[in-house]
Order: C-alpha cells, then sequence, then structure tokens
C-alpha cells in the first residue's frame, strides 16, 4: 500500500446509513475488505480515492426475496432463475436471499454451486416441501412437509438459512386428513418453531376454507407475509381504506415484504395503503426471469417507485439495507459500521419525468429515480458504472505489449 492509511477513500458523498442515523456530507474509508473509517474530511491516505461528490453513499442493499438457484423448471425445464452475480450487481445489490426455491433435498446441492460461488453474498430460506419449486408438485403434496428436517437443515445451516418458506399451496383438491386448508402454512410455523427462525408466506387465498385473514391470524410477530400488494389479497376494505385487520397484525409485529416479482405488485392497492400508513416493511423484487423483463426489472427500479408514491430516501434505502439485516437475522449487514464488511452501494438521484409499470398494466407517473454508480463487494469495486476513479484514456499506462523491452 506504498504507506498509505487506507486501501480506498471515497470522498465527499452524501453518507445515508439508516442503522446509524447518519445523513450527512461524509467520507468512507476501507482496508482489508473492511469498513475502516466513516466521518467528514478524512485527511489520511488512501491507496486510491474517488470523489463521488453528488452522490448517495449507502450500505450495500440488500434484495430479501429473489430467485438464484439455477434452474426452477415451472416452463419446460428452461432456466428460469437468475444469476446473483450476473444481475445483481449492477443495481448495487451485495446481498440477497433466495426466497425457498429449494427444500431439503436440493439445499447441498445449492450450496455447493452457488451460495459458496457467487460473488454476491447469497443467504437462503428453506422451503416447507422438500422438492420445493425446483420440483413443484411437491408444494402441493403433504407427505413432502417435513417440519422437523426442514429445521434441522436450517439449524445447522444457521449462518447461511435465515428462514422457512412456504409458497403456492393452492390445489383445488378434495381435502382430506392429511391435505387441509393449512397443512402447508401449519407445517412451515412449526418447522419455525424448531428452527428458531421466522417464515415467510406466499399465499393464494383462493379457496373459502383458506381466507387471507385467517393466514395473518396464525403468523407469528416476526414472520412475514410476501407479495403484499397483489391483485388477489383484500388489502382495501370496500370503502377504500386499509382492512382492519392488517393494521392490527402490524401492531403485533406481522412483517410485510413488497415481493414485487412479475405479478404481485399493484398500484391501486400499493399507493392507497401506503398514504394510509400501510407500508412495506421491506421492498424486495422477487426477481427471477420473467420479473427481469417485466415490470420490476431490478431492486433499485422498485426503490425508485416508492420514491414517487412518496417514502423518503432514507427510509427506501432502509428498507432495502437496515431493516432486512434486522429482519432475518443478519444486523451486521446493512450497515457502514467500522470493522463490518466493506459492502457498500453509490448512487445517483435522478430527477425528471419518469414513469413506471405494475403487474397489474398500470402505470406511476413520477419526478425521481435511482441509478446504481459502484458497487463494492468486500471492499472490492464489482461494479463501476462510469468509470469512477480512473484516468482518462490520454493519461493511462501504455499496454503492457507496447512497453520498451517487450517486444
Amino acid at each position: 500500500m506504498n504507506g498509505c492509511e487506507y486501501d480506498l477513500l471515497l470522498k465527499n458523498g452524501r453518507v445515508i446509513d439508516p442503522a446509524s442515523g447518519m445523513d450527512q456530507r461524509a467520507d468512507v474509508a476501507i482496508k482489508d475488505g473492511k469498513i475502516a473509517r466513516v466521518a467528514p474530511d478524512i485527511a489520511e491516505s488512501a491507496a486510491k480515492e474517488i470523489d463521488v461528490t453528488g452522490l448517495i453513499v449507502t450500505p450495500g442493499l440488500i434484495d430479501c426475496h429473489c430467485h438464484v438457484y439455477p434452474t426452477f423448471p415451472q416452463a419446460e425445464n428452461r432456466l428460469y432463475n437468475i444469476n446473483a452475480d450476473a444481475h445483481m450487481l449492477q443495481s448495487g445489490v451485495t446481498t440477497v436471499i433466495d426466497a425457498g426455491t429449494c427444500g431439503w433435498r436440493d439445499f447441498m446441492r445449492f450450496k455447493e454451486t452457488v451460495i459458496d460461488v457467487s460473488e454476491v453474498r447469497v443467504l437462503a430460506m428453506i422451503n416447507i416441501a422438500a422438492g420445493g419449486m425446483v420440483r413443484m408438485e411437491s408444494e402441493q403434496e403433504p407427505s413432502e412437509f417435513n417440519a422437523a428436517v426442514a429445521a434441522e437443515i436450517a439449524r445447522a445451516y444457521g449462518d447461511i438459512v435465515v428462514a422457512i418458506k412456504t409458497a403456492h399451496y393452492w390445489t383445488h383438491r378434495p381435502f382430506t386428513d392429511e391435505h387441509r386448508p393449512w397443512t402447508s402454512v401449519d407445517a412451515t410455523i412449526r418447522a419455525g418453531e424448531l428452527a428458531g427462525k421466522p417464515c415467510m408466506f406466499d399465499f393464494y387465498p383462493w379457496l373459502p376454507e383458506r381466507p387471507y385473514r385467517g393466514l395473518i391470524e396464525r403468523m407469528r410477530p416476526g414472520d412475514v407475509h410476501t407479495h403484499m400488494y397483489a391483485q388477489q389479497f383484500p388489502v382495501l376494505d370496500e370503502n377504500g381504506r386499509v382492512s382492519d385487520f392488517l393494521m392490527k397484525a402490524k401492531e403485533r409485529g406481522i412483517r410485510f415484504d413488497l415481493g414485487h416479482g412479475a405479478g404481485s405488485f399493484w398500484f391501486r392497492n400499493a399507493v392507497p395503503a401506503y398514504r394510509q400508513g400501510f407500508a412495506p416493511d421491506t421492498l424486495s423484487s422477487d426477481l427471477y426471469m420473467e420479473s427481469i423483463h417485466g415490470a420490476a426489472l431490478n431492486l433499485l427500479n422498485i426503490m425508485s417507485k416508492y420514491l414517487c408514491i412518496g417514502m423518503p430516501l432514507e427510509e427506501t434505502i432502509a428498507r432495502t439495507t437496515v431493516e432486512p439485516a434486522r429482519q432475518f437475522g443478519h444486523p451486521e449487514l446493512g450497515a457502514l459500521r467500522p470493522g463490518g464488511c466493506a459492502d457498500v452501494t453509490v448512487l445517483k438521484l435522478r430527477e425528471g419525468d419518469f414513469g413506471y409499470a405494475d403487474c397489474g398494466n398500470a402505470r406511476l407517473s413520477g419526478k425521481w429515480r435511482l441509478e446504481c454508480e459502484m458497487t463494492l463487494r468486500g471492499g472490492k469495486i464489482a461494479f463501476n458504472r462510469d468509470a469512477l476513479g480512473l484516468p482518462e484514456w490520454t493519461d493511462a499506462p501504455a499496454p503492457y505489449w507496447t512497453s520498451p523491452g517487450i517486444i
């Protein structure tokens, strides 16, 4: 490091770190892959210094609901999910939580082929169904719902597995002693209790025996309902007010995740609900191939929607950093804390005339858009859209093969 105090110094940015309450112009110093110091006007030298004047510096973003297991054979066995490194770093996301793509049968393959080798930090929820979404028929079979095994995986890999997940259990087959309206939900809650983990519920209230309110009443404080503004949920009552049981659920500690996806976010639910105080606790993308090319696009696009709905910038950042970190048991993440891993996102907030689509073919007009300028993962620059900190080509060293003595 040639005697330099730091490896990298980000200078003069607007640092927004909801975990510490910081929102001010400051510098961020990084050494050995960790945050070394956050303060105004750091004078010590760094091996590399980058001026980020006019930009926003935040903790690395956390997308707490997406799908990054390689296959998801819902559509003729084509690749259905995304690659975390290819799709996330360019939108400032340094940590993802795969939301129950795998049950226990595929978890070890997931760990070995994705979690252990990705540049992006990959955490996971275990699907209560042994075959998970990899074998979606598994999600309809009560014999596949083994709470004890799911909990054992969650305990054994407690640093990786953050929750138990149920999804897509909605079949119209006749109910039996084993195949009951709440079989999947009850098994998920049991696994969560055994593992000491929260549960996430992706739910279809299409049967009269299984109303949405029944799910909310079963959930424990700290459990999460995702896709909170999807069209199938009675978010608003007949008078256009947020349903009273949802407000009461928030008061008793039930958490609500956005989970945008390809079909689960409607402005007609989201905007009136937000204006009445029913806001997401976490913003997430539910990214897979279909939602990447649909209305979701990426986490920054979703954050931009919320800025245009009226959520303050600091709150928007909190719901993609400190809030998911706390919710899913990793408080060391989502913060610019000295000694912590140097996952850092540098953003530009643009003002103009923008439009955003929802999953119900409706548009929201707004004046804000967030864009990622730079992503640091573990102190290393993993994405740098505008080549910040690099010399102009006229000032750059000659290529090695044209240097004297090479040829």
